[in-house]
């Protein structure tokens, strides 16, 4: 692989960067990232079942597929924008797509459960090389007068690759088996790949900065052992030994990590920020609302294939009713947020994730297919409500010298509600079955969707406090994709 400081020196050629419109180029190199990213990490979802039995492991254990991938990318999305700022951003965005390529490949041949996760981990790596550069690369390069049109290009690349998921998922699990679910993202990184380095503008040079290198150290094993922690203590028991150790690990590092931030002179992360009471109520509901959401994803094909009995294809089109929710109620989310404020949309939104979990918790039957896909959809729609004005509200309140910092602190926060959201899902039911010994498996998926509305509604009961009226945005608002 090319070192950063030969890839600054190479760009795309003259009779493409000079060419009029040259940044849609770019815009559709990143869209490709965007769509691949946001496939995979729904498409992963419907074969969680199949995983299960094709590789003897339990509940628990399959849920570390997802775990991994997950808080990997909320570890390293922070170092590597980053290290992106200082060492250039094109060389790790066209990397990240040849990591990623290259660890689908192995993840479709992993013989073990244990290589299986090993290869998420890389292809994670590969995830937040992507991610953290993603929006701005785009924005570095766009006109200004373009770049709401070519922001909101990449999101709907996220919100098609979501949508297909589920869909093209349960079409290959159909014709095949798991396996392929990975290897559909070889020739969309091919194509990413080349296209990265071939059309992505040359990073300029970066003056010297010191990187956080105790932070990130510090950081990593808090979040690793708070997830394993909760998602292993139902099985092992609270008190166990090893729960205990990690319990203590856990605490040790969340003190240092926020002592050192305290004292590093360019800190991963601004503690400051938490000073401000909009920023602290929109990373907590922004985490409480997508940990909702991945534990009805984590949970909903489980339930779609042990009571409902459907076929995969079938779970797949049920399955996409959440991202497809989440894609077609984004613009009318910021059509209220821009006429109305962002309150109004966010207070709705998080009514509408409540009521689908309700609505999902409220099944009695086997044969309600109709009141799965209402619920699945009123998740969904609840989210794209509810996402948009709530980042446009923390980030209209941060200050335009902290605007990076406060977006990957944001993205975090997300990223880390998903990874929650499954442990969440999982250790529910595995409470549920403990508790309930004699019940079906019927009786633990409504219990657990009852917590999951539950967790919906503390986040609704934030949403709904009332908090000063956000900064409107200006040009300096840009800076926090730069």
């Amino acid at each position: 692989m090319l070192q950063p400081s030969h890839l600054m020196n190479y760009g795309p050629p003259e009779s493409i960067a000079a060419r009029k419109g040259y940044h849609w180029f770019v815009v559709a190199t990143v869209c490709i990232g965007a769509f691949m990213a946001a496939l995979d990490a729904s498409i992963i979802n419907l074969a969680l079942p199949s995983l299960v039995s094709q590789l003897h492991v339990s509940m628990a254990k399959v849920e570390w597929i997802s775990l991994v991938y997950l808080l990997t990318l909320a570890s390293l999305v922070i170092p590597f924008g980053r290290l992106a700022d200082m060492l250039g951003r094109r060389w790790m965005y066209a990397s990240g797509f040849m990591v990623f390529l290259i660890s689908s490949l192995f993840c479709g041949m992993a013989p073990t459960f244990s290589v299986l996760l090993a290869a998420r981990i890389v292809q994670a790596v590969g995830a937040a090389m992507l991610q953290a550069n993603s929006v701005a690369i785009i924005t570095s390069c766009t006109p200004a007068h373009h770049r709401g049109k070519a922001i909101g290009i990449q999101a709907s690349a996220q919100g098609i690759g979501l949508s297909l998921g589920p869909v093209i998922g349960g079409a290959l699990l159909t014709m095949g088996d798991w396996r392929w679910l990975f290897y559909i993202n070889i020739p969309i990184g091919v194509v990413g790949t080349i296209l990265g380095f071939l059309l992505l503008p040359r990073d300029s040079v970066k003056k010297k900065e010191s990187f956080d290198l105790w932070g990130m150290l510090f950081l990593l094993p808090f979040l690793i052992f708070l997830l394993y922690i909760l998602n292993d203590g139902v099985e092992l028991g609270w008190s166990s030994p090893i729960i205990l150790l990690g319990s203590f690990t856990c605490l040790l590092a969340l003190t240092s990590f926020i002592r050192e931030e305290h004292h590093a002179k360019m800190p991963l992360m601004d503690l400051s920020l938490f000073r401000n009471k909009v920023f602290i109520r929109g990373n907590i509901t922004s985490f409480l609302s997508f940990a909702v959401m991945y534990g009805v994803l984590l949970l909903s094909p489980f339930l779609m294939e042990n009571v409902f009995h459907l076929k995969a294809t079938t779970a797949g089109v049920y399955l996409s009713f959440v991202p497809i929710g989440m894609t077609l109620l984004t613009p009318i989310a910021g059509y209220l947020s821009d006429r109305l404020g962002p309150r109004l949309p966010v207070v709705i939104g998080m009514i509408t994730v409540f009521a689908g979990c309700s609505l999902l918790a409220s099944i009695h039957s086997e044969h309600a297919n109709l009141q799965l896909m209402f619920g699945l959809g009123l998740v969904g729609s609840g989210m794209g409500l509810f996402t948009p004005p709530n980042n446009s509200n923390v980030m209209g309140s941060t200050p335009s010298n902290r605007l990076g910092i406060a977006g990957a602190t944001l993205n975090m926060s997300r990223t880390i509600g998903m990874g929650m959201g499954i442990t969440l899902g999982g250790a529910l039911y595995q409470m549920a079955l403990q508790f309930m010994p004699g019940s079906v498996n019927f009786t633990a998926f409504r219990v657990s969707f009852v917590f999951l509305s539950l967790i919906a509604l503390v986040g609704l009961v934030i949403a709904c406090i009332r908090q000063p009226n956000p900064i409107k945005y200006d040009e300096s608002f840009i800076e926090y994709y730069i």
